[in-house]
């Protein structure tokens, strides 16, 4: 996909897909792999910026318990 812009705001393009990728994994519209590529950067600098601007993927500490009950009761040891 080619995407042209304007050059105003003046922003490089890598900072472009940066914004782009963080945007789309904060809306749920990809994953987190995928929005990596989009960055252009690893998994781990993905990471590191997504901690950055303080976005998360909406999961709480509570929710691996309750995702780990679930697991128990469909398959019981």
């Amino acid at each position: 996909m080619t995407l042209t812009l304007p050059d105003f705001p003046p922003l490089r393009e890598d900072e472009v897909r940066l914004e782009l990728a963080c945007a789309l994994y904060a809306s749920r519209k990809l994953a987190r792999g995928s929005a990596a590529q989009v960055a252009g950067v690893g998994a781990e600098a993905f990471e590191k910026e997504l901690h950055r601007r303080g976005i998360t993927n909406g999961c709480q500490a509570g929710d691996l318990v309750e995702e780990m009950a679930t697991v128990e009761k469909l398959f019981p040891r």
